[in-house]
C-alpha cells in the first residue's frame, strides 16, 4: 500500500455521536484523536465526511467534535443515514465523488476513523475496499463496546486489505517533508498533551 497524498485523500469520520461515543472503549482518546485528524485535514486541504447513524435515536455527533467540523475550511461533507456501512446509503458515493471530483474510484485514498469497530465501521471498511479505493485505518481513532471487539475487527479489516495507521502517521505521510508550509502547525497540533483514556 502507498504512501498517502494529501491530493488523494478523504477523511471519513463514521458515527461518533454522544449517546454512543461515551459507551466506547477509551473514548476521550478517540475523540481527541479524530479532533486531531480533523484539524491536519484542514491543514493539507483533505475533504472531511462527517455520517451519523439514525440520529433520531443516537443523537448528534459529539458536541465538541460536531463544532471543530463545523468550523473547518476544508470542504466538509454530512450524512445522516440508516445503513450500518456508509457505502450501504444511496448518498455516500455522491459524497465521496464530489469530494474529489476529478479522482478516478481507485485512485481514492479513504482516511477512516469512528464507531463501532465491529458495526459500521467493519462494513463501511469492507465495501469500500470491495469498490476499489484504498483505505487507511487509524487504529486510534476507531472503537467499540470493548477492546475485543475493536481488536477482532481491526483484524478483519487489517486483513481485508485495510492498512492500519495512526493519525501522526497520517500526519507526517501528508505533509511528507519538513519544509510543507503546512509542518509548523502540525507539529504545534503534535505537541498538545497526549490523548488519553
Amino acid at each position: 500500500m502507498p504512501l498517502l497524498d494529501s491530493k488523494r485523500s478523504i477523511l471519513v469520520v463514521i458515527d461518533l455521536q454522544g449517546k454512543l461515543v461515551h459507551l466506547v472503549h477509551r473514548p476521550a482518546q478517540v475523540l481527541e484523536t479524530t479532533r486531531r485528524l480533523m484539524k491536519l485535514a484542514e491543514l493539507f486541504s483533505v475533504p472531511v465526511v462527517l455520517t451519523e447513524q439514525y440520529p433520531k435515536g443516537l443523537g448528534p455527533t459529539e458536541a465538541g467534535l460536531r463544532a471543530v467540523f463545523d468550523g473547518l475550511t476544508t470542504p466538509t461533507f454530512f450524512l445522516e443515514k440508516t445503513a450500518f456501512g456508509c457505502c450501504g446509503d444511496a448518498g455516500f458515493e455522491p459524497l465521496l465523488q464530489q469530494a474529489r471530483p476529478s479522482l478516478p474510484l481507485e485512485r481514492r485514498q479513504v482516511v477512516v476513523a469512528g464507531i463501532e469497530a465491529h458495526v459500521c465501521v467493519l462494513q463501511t471498511v469492507l465495501e469500500l475496499l470491495g469498490s476499489g479505493c484504498e483505505v487507511h485505518l487509524c487504529w486510534d481513532a476507531v472503537s467499540g463496546r470493548g477492546e475485543e471487539y475493536r481488536r477482532h475487527a481491526l483484524d478483519r479489516m487489517a486483513a481485508a486489505g485495510a492498512t492500519l495507521t495512526n493519525h501522526e502517521s497520517v500526519a507526517f505521510e501528508w505533509a511528507r517533508d519538513k519544509n510543507h508550509p503546512g509542518f509548523k502547525a502540525l507539529s504545534a497540533l503534535m505537541k498538545e498533551g497526549q490523548p488519553q483514556g
